[in-house]
C-alpha cells in the first residue's frame, strides 16, 4: 500500500476525530476529508478499530516528533527558560497541536472500552512524566520526582480546559494567562527562595531492633 496516502488517511482521521468525535469517526468521513474516492479508508484500515488503532499510532509518532524536536534543542537553563518551554506547550494546546490533542482526549474515551488502546497511548503520557522532570532538573529545581510529577499533572489538567475554551473556568484557573499560570505553578511547588538549593534530607531515626525501619519523605 501506499505509505504516502495511508499518512494522509491517518492525518484526515486525527481531523474526523477532533472535529465530529468518536461516532462520527467513519471510513466514509476519513475519505471525504482525505479527499480520496469512497472506499479508500476501507481498503486501509478495514474495520473501526482499525481506523481507531491507525489514529492512535498516528498520534504518537507525531508526538515523539515532538518530543523529539524538544530534545534535540537545547533544555531550559534556569526557571525562566522552563517557564517558556512550559508556556509554549500550553500556547500550542490551542494552536498547532490542537487537533490532536482533541483526538487524544477522543481516544482516551474509547481506550475505557477498549482497553488495547491505552498500551499505544501511555507511552505519551508517561513520556511527559520523564521528560518534564529532566526539564526541571535541567532548569536547576529542587527536583524530586514526586514534585515533578505535580507539574506534569497540572499541565495534563489544563488541557481539557484550554481545547474548550471556557472563560469562565480559564480566569477561575488562571489559564487565560498561560504565562502567569506557569509561574504561579513553579512559585507553588519550587518557592522561589528554595530554587538554589536542593531539599534537606529528612532525619532518619535508627529503629529500634526488629522494628519496623522508616525513610524520610
Amino acid at each position: 500500500m501506499n505509505p504516502e496516502r495511508r499518512d494522509r488517511l491517518r492525518d484526515a482521521a486525527i481531523e474526523v476525530l477532533a472535529r465530529d468525535g468518536g461516532r462520527g469517526l467513519t471510513h466514509r468521513a476519513v475519505d471525504r476529508a482525505a479527499e480520496v474516492p469512497s472506499g479508500t479508508a476501507k481498503n486501509y484500515f478495514p474495520t473501526r478499530d482499525a481506523v481507531l488503532r491507525a489514529v492512535a499510532e498516528r498520534c504518537l509518532e507525531q508526538y515523539l516528533a515532538l518530543t523529539g524536536q524538544l530534545t534535540a534543542a537545547s533544555g531550559p537553563s534556569d526557571r525562566e527558560g522552563l517557564v517558556t518551554l512550559f508556556r509554549t506547550l500550553l500556547e500550542n494546546v490551542a494552536g498547532p497541536g490542537r487537533a490532536r490533542l482533541l483526538a487524544v482526549l477522543e481516544l482516551q474515551a474509547e481506550a475505557t472500552r477498549r482497553p488495547w488502546l491505552s498500551s499505544i497511548l501511555d507511552p505519551m503520557a508517561s513520556g511527559d512524566f520523564a521528560g518534564f522532570e529532566l526539564a526541571q532538573r535541567a532548569a536547576g529545581l529542587p527536583v524530586t520526582p514526586r514534585r515533578a510529577a505535580v507539574v506534569t499533572l497540572a499541565l495534563h489538567a489544563a488541557v481539557p480546559h484550554l481545547l474548550t475554551d471556557g472563560p469562565g473556568t480559564l480566569a477561575a484557573s488562571g489559564l487565560d494567562d498561560p504565562d502567569r499560570f506557569v509561574r504561579d505553578l513553579l512559585d507553588t511547588v519550587y518557592p522561589p527562595d528554595a530554587t538554589a538549593r536542593a531539599p534537606a534530607p529528612t532525619p532518619v531515626s535508627t529503629p529500634p531492633p526488629d522494628g519496623p525501619a522508616h525513610s524520610g519523605a
